[in-house]
């Protein structure tokens, strides 16, 4: 076949990062391409996939199937979509490579040998600093997050790392929801829990602009530097902590990629990355450029669209990017990412992070996550950042 390869992108709306796409697709072509992209050789074509359920998400499908003649089926997607899109992949000899935060345990009830995946892995950084809180600050910590992050199994990977340690259970304070103002952050009753049962820590859960409004009143509150706080990944991240620099905090979270790192392989993707878009590097660009090196690969295969191939050649094929090792296929292993438990201050002109232990990791499958992903029935549909 001639033309250009076509790369339909499923775009779900996310009110938190909502270029989230174009740094997908810009760092996929900084990957595959060692010099200046070759726009001719590849077109994105992006799809709407609304809130990016199961049914929007199928619907997105079929039209960059049918209608856009599409050859790769790619984007931003929540596992729970995958029993509805997979059929259609393989039917009309397709090739899938999608992108997630890993708000869910990647459990499989069938692995397609045509569907790969790149994704963050904040379970795996969840599971760390439960285990790593419980083995520094002991039994008796609290969560705090609202409805919506208690829907997916990051509060159940952070709790399983606590259990794991020999320090569980912890208290879980989920902040009501209020229909009629969804966005109000009511922590009254929280900050009530704590005064009369102070904890050794408190692990904080938010997605977005609530994170930074909850690090706020946090540090009003008067227990900022008295009860270490730990937050999930996505809270620290550098383009995150901008909005609140001001604030003199001092928090505890884990990472798996640290824009700062100075390994030659991360400077070259961040010096690439920030002088193309003249952007900050984030973590959806990262995620690009990594799948991009795999596809960098097998581009002579794609080119001929020679799918069986490309496929049997990324079961197996792991590259080494900017945070190590990655492969994309679970069942070849799903490479353990190498996780930093970290101390973050920040301040008005900088944001100073420290590595201050290594985390531990477990394979996707390990019996653990198992018993998370079958004790932890949630309705979410949405990809985690989707609101």
């Amino acid at each position: 076949m001639t033309g250009p390869l076509k790369v339909g992108m499923l775009a779900p709306y996310s009110g938190v990062y909502p270029y989230y796409n174009h740094h997908l697709m810009a760092g996929i072509l900084l990957g595959i391409y060692k010099g200046k992209p070759k726009h001719n050789e590849i077109q994105f074509i992006p799809v709407y996939t609304k809130m990016g359920d199961p049914a929007s998400t199928l619907e997105a499908v079929n039209r960059l199937i049918f209608f856009e003649q599409a050859d790769v089926i790619s984007g931003f997607i929540s596992y729970k979509s995958l029993p509805e899109i997979i059929p259609a992949i393989e039917r009309h000899n397709r090739l899938g490579l999608f992108f997630d935060m890993g708000e869910h345990i990647p459990w499989f009830n069938y692995l397609s040998p045509r569907v790969f995946f790149a994704s963050q892995q904040i379970w795996q950084t969840q599971y760390a600093l439960g285990y790593w809180a419980a083995k520094e600050y002991g039994q008796g910590g609290m969560m705090v997050m609202t409805v919506y992050e208690a829907g997916y199994n990051l509060d159940s990977t952070f709790l399983n790392g606590v259990i794991d340690a020999g320090r569980g259970p912890l208290a879980v304070h989920v902040i009501p929801h209020d229909r009629a103002n969804p966005q109000r952050l009511e922590l009254g009753g929280f900050f009530e829990e704590i005064k009369k049962n102070q904890p050794p820590f408190v692990h904080a859960i938010f997605a977005g602009a609530i994170g930074n409004e909850f690090l706020q009143a946090w540090k009003a509150s008067g227990f900022h530097k008295k009860i270490p706080l730990i937050v999930v990944e996505n809270m620290a991240y550098d383009d995150v902590l901008e909005d609140v620099a001001n604030l003199d905090l001092e928090l505890i979270s884990a990472a798996t990629w640290n824009r700062g790192d100075e390994t030659p392989r991360n400077v070259e993707f961040v010096k690439k990355f920030e002088r193309a878009g003249g952007q900050m590097a984030n973590i959806f660009g990262l995620l690009g450029y990594e799948a991009g090196l795999a596809l960098r690969e097998v581009m002579p295969l794609l080119q001929k669209r020679d799918f069986t191939k490309v496929a049997e050649i990324l079961h197996t094929e792991s590259v080494v990017g900017p945070r190590g090792e990655r492969n994309f296929y679970p069942a070849s292993g799903f490479s353990l990412p190498v996780i930093d438990i970290i101390n973050i201050k920040t301040s008005t002109n900088k944001t100073f992070k420290t590595i201050i232990s290594q985390g531990t990791g477990l394979k996707f499958d390990a019996e653990q996550f198992r018993d998370i992903h079958e004790g932890s029935i949630s309705g979410w549909l949405n990809p985690y950042l989707c609101v």
